[in-house]
Formats: structure tokens, C-alpha cells, sequence
């Protein structure tokens, strides 16, 4: 029987971190959801004050169904804001609502990474769809010749690009944490001992993307470790 070592030294760890920032961000954000602003500000009121702070006009907030299914559409130029954060007066929905804001000033200013990621995103998700096909094709057609096997290398790359989203998603994340934190003091949306709740709501937010970064790039090294070094040129 083949033991595949290589999913489990490199990506298991990865998938179990990845399910621990889940549980986390979700048990975090239950938390603080009981921990409420003594202003009586709304999510989607935050994210509108932190819009007119930032002299943006043309963004409208809107309210979505599910749970933490909060986005920004700058296509729609729209924030759309979960069950548990429109109408919630909770640190952790002030939180998460001011980081989607984050998002459309991101996009009013033109910040780069953002810019970035929207440019990659069709490559991205074209490539993610080739890879295993084309590395399934290669190993299949190598038999008949060696030279099939670069499709091999070609459905690596484009794997590899899921990396290259995951690795640019980071900085705009973060970033509009950080633009979130920024506005909610300076606008006064929450008191100083309310604003542990939002932090804490938007650091574990973040480290979901580090985890998925993280799946991404065992995944890639282990495609690599198996099929990258497999020298088939033979006469």
C-alpha cells in the first residue's frame, strides 16, 4: 500500500489550521456578539459612517442572508452585510461590517494590492479549473511520450496560481482591518474598552486567510515533491 507522506507532513497540518481559524473566527465572533455598542450604532450604520468619513457617496449598504457572508461588490459598488451583522448593535458586527467599508475605501483610493487582485481573478480562477485535468492528462499521456508530461508542469502552474491569489489577498485583508480599527476610533463608533471586541473579531477574521494561504502553498509543494522532480525524458 502507497503512504502518501507528503499529505500528511505538509497538508494535513495545513487543513487542520485551517479548521481551527474557522472554529475560531465563528467562536470569536459569537462572543462578541453579546458585547453591544452603548451608542446603539448598527453594523450597517457603521460601515455607512466610515463611507461618508472617507467622502464616499456612491456606495450603498445593503443586507444579505446567511452567516458571516458579509462582502464588498465593487463591480455593484455595494456592501452587503450578514443576517447577524446589519441590524446587530455588537462590537464583533461593528467590526466586521467597518472592515467592508475598509474594502470600499480600498477601492475609492485605488489601492494597489485590491487593484491586483481584482486584475488576477479570472486567470486565477481559470487556472484553478486546468490543473488537476492537465495533470491527470499528462500522467495519462506520458506513457505514449515523454513530452506529454509537461502538461504536468503546466497544470502545476497553474495550481500554483491559487497561491499567487492567496499571497495578494493577505496585504488588502489586513489592510482593511486596519483601515476598519483607524475609522472606528477616529469616528467614535465605539468607546475604548468596546473596541477588544472588533479587534479580536477582525485578527481572527485574518487568520483565515493565513490558513488558507497556508493550504494553498502545502498543496503546491507537495503537487511539486511528487510530480515536479519526475525527470520522464527518456530517448
Amino acid at each position: 500500500m502507497f503512504f502518501d507522506w507528503t499529505y500528511v507532513v505538509l497538508v494535513l497540518p495545513a487543513i487542520f489550521l485551517s479548521l481551527w481559524a474557522s472554529a475560531n473566527v465563528n467562536s470569536t465572533f459569537k462572543r462578541y456578539s453579546s458585547q453591544f455598542s452603548r451608542r446603539h450604532i448598527t453594523g450597517a450604520q457603521a460601515a455607512e459612517q466610515v463611507l461618508r468619513a472617507n467622502g464616499i457617496y456612491d456606495v450603498s449598504v445593503q443586507h444579505i442572508a446567511g452567516n458571516l457572508t458579509d462582502h464588498f461588490d465593487p463591480k455593484n459598488k455595494v456592501i452587503r452585510l450578514s443576517d447577524n451583522v446589519y441590524n446587530s448593535t455588537s462590537t464583533a458586527a461593528i467590526g466586521v461590517a467597518c472592515h467592508e467599508a475598509g474594502h470600499a475605501v480600498q477601492h475609492q483610493v485605488g489601492y494597489a494590492p485590491l487593484k491586483l487582485r481584482m486584475a488576477v481573478i479570472p486567470v486565477t480562477n481559470i487556472g484553478s479549473k486546468l490543473a488537476m485535468p492537465l495533470i491527470l492528462l499528462g500522467l495519462v499521456l506520458s506513457a505514449f511520450g515523454y513530452y506529454f508530461y509537461e502538461l504536468v508542469y503546466v497544470g502545476i502552474a497553474c495550481f500554483g496560481l491559487s497561491l499567487v491569489f492567496q499571497v495578494i489577498t493577505l496585504p488588502v485583508e489586513f489592510n482593511a482591518s486596519s483601515r476598519a480599527v483607524q475609522a472606528i476610533e477616529q469616528s467614535g463608533i465605539l468607546v475604548e474598552d468596546e473596541m477588544t471586541g472588533a479587534k479580536r473579531t477582525l485578527r481572527a477574521a485574518a487568520l483565515t486567510y493565513v490558513a488558507a494561504t497556508a493550504v494553498s502553498l502545502a498543496q503546491l509543494l507537495r503537487l511539486l515533491i511528487l510530480f515536479g522532480g519526475n525527470n520522464r525524458r527518456r530517448d
